[in-house]
């Protein structure tokens, strides 16, 4: 079956499971714009019903958060109103602006490609974001296209910035949990010949604790002590390593 078709046969499937002129509502301001969340709820609430008496479509529940944008977690509004369109009670999902969904150009897609592969329709009316118009789908599939681009943005800036504190000698990943004294024992070791089966068979003889807690040294966890070691750890150890 071609892509036509199957879109086809998801309208058809989303026209029969169900009422086409009924939808849900959702509306959001972010923990920073409580103060004025009175008023701003009500702006996109109004926004919301005029929409839907223009297009004569049954306004079934709106349903709102008081929570971050940065993320679609921990919104219990958002959940009952995909809980009412999974349930059948609407076809669609209204909101005022595609940010009060999700500041995140990211999961706001993944909900749209959400209501694409599940047959509900959703409408963002800042945006003209509606599957059941061509236009609007239109726009939906822009919102992804750019989605994506977003992505591709993102990790290229944290290559660049991790590229620019490597090259300033910046240590990346986790902060060493040795203690500085464990970490002169093994160097100092090495410095003095001892291999890295050696060492770690001493240092396990010792009961010395690995990094994160552990009891059992290997010589590969050795090796990486000594090779990330800052140059001259050894300066200020005793002759006789400390045990």
């Amino acid at each position: 079956m071609v892509a036509a078709d199957r879109h086809e046969v998801s309208r058809s499937r989303r026209s029969r499971a169900h009422p086409a002129a009924a939808v849900v509502g959702y509306v959001r301001v972010s923990t920073e714009e409580q103060g004025d969340a009175g008023a701003g709820l009500e702006a996109q609430r109004q926004a919301i019903r005029a929409a839907c008496a223009a297009r004569q479509w049954s306004l079934v529940a709106i349903h709102q958060d008081v929570a971050s944008g940065r993320s679609l977690e921990r919104r219990p509004g958002l959940a009952d109103a995909l809980a009412a369109i999974a349930a059948g009670e609407a076809a669609g999902l209204v909101v005022a602006k595609l940010d009060r969904l999700s500041r995140s150009v990211i999961d706001a897609a993944q909900t749209i490609e959400q209501a694409r592969r599940e047959g509900w329709n959703l409408v963002a009316l800042d945006l003209g974001v509606d599957f059941s118009t061509a236009a609007g789908e239109a726009m939906a599939h822009m919102t992804a296209v750019f989605a994506q681009l977003e992505r591709r943005l993102i990790g290229e800036r944290t290559r660049a910035a991790l590229a620019v504190k490597k090259a300033q000698g910046v240590r990346l990943g986790r902060p060493p949990a040795l203690s500085l004294r464990v970490r002169r024992r093994i160097v100092a070791l090495h410095h003095r010949g001892a291999g890295w089966s050696a060492i770690a068979e001493q240092l396990n003889r010792d009961r010395v604790p690995t990094a994160h807690g552990g009891s059992r040294w290997y010589p590969a966890t050795v090796r990486a002590v000594v090779t990330s070691a800052a140059p001259g750890l050894v300066i200020g150890t005793r002759s006789r390593p400390p045990r």
